[in-house]
């Protein structure tokens, strides 16, 4: 319903062209290459984009995997179309984030030819300032355009998703570029849910044991751990409108990946991290944040230590709110 008939018509013709370029190519699990388009394209719809973005999410592959030129698309979709399809297939191939078999042997090699072994720290560095120099690239590369990078992050979100059809050592790399390039792009977006998601795929392919051990112990608890955010949530409510506080309340378990990272920064197990449920409180602006900050902690003990005021110090992508572990 929240596309119009001029909508449709755009996007069904988008599928149709997709459908028939990609005709006779198979993804590495065998199913139409198609399949993936459509995927694409519905994460899009998940998130509501525009119709012009959705149908180069369908299209996003045809000029580089196919016979279609992007001047066909400037005539058939027009310039919006043919232009976001365009920037999708410039990040494609940047370094490290191709996934030609040429750039894999390429990388192979330039690790063969290194003249002398490097310690864990020089290569941390170099990789760290490899994903760095692709991230940079990648903005370059989005023409002043961040809908190109939604659907390249979409792209990528699929590919995550249907990982498990390739040879383990490819998932692995494929899997490592993610955790330093895409998922540190979606967050600096502030695309929340398409960060935890690749976060949590990308973590199960580089660290499947540690992956399994968390999601076992976070399973085992499923229900009392639900239980648990809806009760913390109804208290909150209950206060806050006590107190004549307009508030949104959401309540969630931490990610995978979230967890993990926690363990390693506090040197704790899983039983001894805190937050692993998160309860988030949307009030109308900042001066109810900080007055239903106070409320909180007079009500519930905060643990020392815990606490991260990102109202006066924004993080980098301009997130702002008050962190507090009770």
């Amino acid at each position: 319903d929240y596309y119009t008939l001029s909508d449709r018509e755009l996007i069904q013709r988008a599928f149709r062209l997709a459908e028939k370029a990609h005709a006779g190519q198979k993804r590495a699990s065998g199913e139409p290459y198609v399949n993936h388009c459509l995927a694409v394209a519905a994460i899009l719809v998940d998130f509501l984009m525009p119709a012009d973005i959705i149908a180069a999410g369908l299209l996003h592959d045809t000029v580089e995997d196919t016979s279609i030129k992007i001047d066909d698309l400037r005539r058939d979709f027009g310039e919006g179309v043919a232009n976001l399809v365009q920037g999708v297939t410039k990040l494609t191939q940047l370094p490290r984030v191709s996934r030609g078999e040429h750039q894999e042997e390429a990388l192979r090699k330039q690790e063969e030819d290194s003249p002398k072994p490097e310690d864990d720290t020089a290569k941390r560095n170099r990789k760290r300032d490899l994903a760095a120099e692709t991230l940079r690239k990648t903005f370059l590369a989005m023409d002043s355009d961040v809908r190109v990078v939604l659907i390249k992050l979409a792209d990528r979100l699929h590919n995550m998703r249907t990982l498990g059809a390739f040879p383990e050592a490819k998932r692995r790399r494929i899997a490592k570029e993610t955790l330093d390039i895409f998922a540190p792009l979606a967050n600096r977006l502030g695309i929340w849910q398409i960060k935890w998601e690749l976060e949590d795929l990308g973590f199960r392919y580089t660290n499947p044991e540690k992956y399994k051990e968390i999601a076992e112990q976070l399973a085992e608890r499923r229900e009392t751990r639900e239980a648990e955010i809806q009760h913390i949530s109804e208290s909150i409510f209950k206060l806050l409108a006590n107190s004549g506080i307009k508030v949104d309340i959401s309540g969630r378990s931490k990610h995978i990946y979230s967890i993990y990272h926690k363990m390693i920064e506090k040197g704790k197990s899983f039983d001894l991290v805190r937050d692993v449920r998160g309860i988030r409180l949307i009030v109308p602006n900042v001066a109810a944040c900080y007055a239903v900050l106070g409320l909180i902690h007079t009500h519930w003990r905060p643990i020392p230590g815990e606490f991260d005021d990102y109202i006066a110090a924004p993080k980098d992508n301009f997130y702002q709110s008050l962190h507090t572990v009770i």
